[in-house]
């Protein structure tokens, strides 16, 4: 019985449904423990591609059961139509898929609250999605929030919907003049009563399912989404996510002791990527920087937007590592660097003359460092074909073998293509 966390070591989009899906053949559960419809997971299955935003991408396997756990934040609507998405592609949803009663729902005015916000913010926009994420961790955090429970009582759902629309109302008004209407209240009282019917039958005690798997001694997967340096508290304040995509956010998001952890498998691209704001340091500008987003399809699984790109980068990586005690590495994407004849890798980073290996908390610091690279040989071969590490050309292995020096972390699956089958394994992650 092994439990394994998912997660992403980077700014997110690293590649975690891929193997989140390759493990889940080994795995009887996956749970996802944070984040929200915000975030997508794209798997590719034979000549399919399958975008997940809130299901765990497991739910591609038969026999397996998906959870989705108290620390995510549900979009009803999008729950929904990814779950009817799933039904016409032949994939089966019912008595495999849970969501734990305790997971809160994004409301309109969460929607309406988050779009207006940015839209207000003169400087320094975190680019949100605009999906009403943020503001439904912000009510869960201030007591007011709305949980999946609540869906299925309408006379619950009613009161605390009335409470709310009052101090919602409040807010916008003075700060946006605008306002939810009683008539538009109503619709959505309508709207998520239904929601909760329909939903009925999907919510369940997750934490209690999960640990009593643990002690069945069954392999389970926790995905997380997102990356380490979005997470709200270890992140790049204030350009992050509003959850915990760390290690420990599972724990939390799960209902989970940490001391029923086995190992922590960090997600991690040959090259570095961000969406949104914030600072950058290897990001790459220009020929270079459009090449690989062309390249990798660097472009958001939800909302479509292009990738900023940048070299490799140890000093995130390595911060990532102990942040969430990371026992091993699968590295994707290294088919993209392909045809390059030289590559970088950012070992430290130059601030006011000094050396900083070590990743600063101090954004203001951040922005004004510059990254300090190490030069390797490319390779020109095509390798998304091959299947066994010892094929693969001599200097993609150099380069794996100095990411693993550098970061002290061992790289145990190397993925050289989207495909399942475009996966190396190095070293066996569920024992």
């Amino acid at each position: 019985m092994s439990t394994i966390i998912v997660v992403g070591s980077q700014w997110g989009d690293e590649g975690k449904g891929k193997i989140t899906d390759l493990l889940s053949e080994e795995s009887s559960i996956i749970v996802r423990y944070q984040g929200g419809c915000n975030a997508g997971h794209t798997v590719v299955k034979g000549e399919k591609q399958y975008i997940f935003h809130l299901v765990p991408s497991g739910i591609l396997h038969e026999g397996k059961k998906c959870y989705i756990g108290s620390g995510v934040v549900i979009d009803p609507a999008s729950l929904l139509q990814e779950i009817e998405d799933l039904k016409h592609q032949g994939i089966e949803v019912e008595g495999k898929l849970f969501v734990d009663s305790k997971t809160h729902v994004v409301l309109p005015y969460h929607k309406i609250l988050d779009e207006k916000k940015e839209e207000k913010r003169e400087k320094n926009k975190i680019g949100t999605t605009k999906r009403g994420i943020g503001p439904a961790y912000i009510d869960k955090n201030a007591r007011c929030g709305i949980r999946m429970s609540d869906l299925i009582d309408k006379n619950i759902l009613e009161g605390k919907l009335k409470t709310n629309f009052k101090e919602k109302n409040e807010s916008l008004k003075k700060l946006y003049n605008t306002e939810i209407t009683i008539k538009e209240q109503s619709s959505i009282l309508k709207e998520y009563v239904k929601y909760g019917q329909s939903l009925k039958k999907y919510i369940r005690d997750v934490s209690l399912l999960v640990n009593q798997a643990i002690n069945e001694n069954k392999n389970i997967l926790f995905e997380g989404a997102q990356g380490t340096l979005l997470d709200i508290d270890h992140g790049t304040y204030p350009y992050v996510t509003s959850s915990s995509p760390i290690a420990g956010g599972a724990c939390t998001g799960i209902g989970v002791g940490p001391t029923k952890i086995d190992k922590v498998l960090g997600i991690t691209k040959a090259y570095t990527t961000r969406v949104g704001e914030g600072p950058f340091p290897t990001e790459m500008l220009g020929e270079m920087g459009e090449h690989i987003r062309k390249k990798g399809g660097e472009f958001g699984a939800t909302t479509g937007r292009p990738r900023r790109c940048g070299w490799f980068d140890v000093v995130v990586v390595k911060y990532a590592v102990r942040i969430n005690g990371m026992d091993s590495m699968a590295v994707t994407k290294i088919d993209v660097l392909s045809g390059l004849k030289k590559l970088k890798i950012c070992t430290s980073y130059q601030y006011e003359g000094e050396s900083i290996k070590e990743f600063p908390s101090d954004l203001e610091i951040l922005k004004k460092c510059t990254p300090m690279y190490e030069e390797l040989e490319g390779w020109e071969e095509d390798i998304s074909q091959i299947t066994d590490y010892d094929n693969l050309p001599m200097q993609l292995k150099k380069y794996i073998k100095r990411i693993e020096e550098l970061t002290n972390t061992r790289v145990a699956i190397v993925s050289v293509g989207p495909r399942r089958s475009q996966t190396i394994i190095r070293e066996k992650v569920f024992k």
